[in-house]
């Protein structure tokens, strides 16, 4: 199936999940958030969140500043 991973097109097996996706990419043990279809899926979720054709996942990562 194909999917949007961060802006990006990538293709993946049927029934992946959202924890299959992100490991194509490098994503931080900490201070992240990630939505699908721009509903943020906790952490402990992503290894059951199955994804779909088309499916949009974008990872946010928290930034300090002042």
């Amino acid at each position: 199936m194909r999917l949007w991973l961060n802006g990006a097109e990538r293709e993946l097996p049927d029934g992946a999940s959202l924890a299959d996706a992100l490991s194509l990419i490098d994503v931080p043990a900490a201070g992240v958030a990630v939505a699908v279809d721009d509903d943020v899926v906790p952490r402990s979720s992503w290894p059951g969140r199955r994804l779909h054709e088309g499916a949009r996942i974008e990872v946010l990562t928290a930034v300090q500043g002042g």
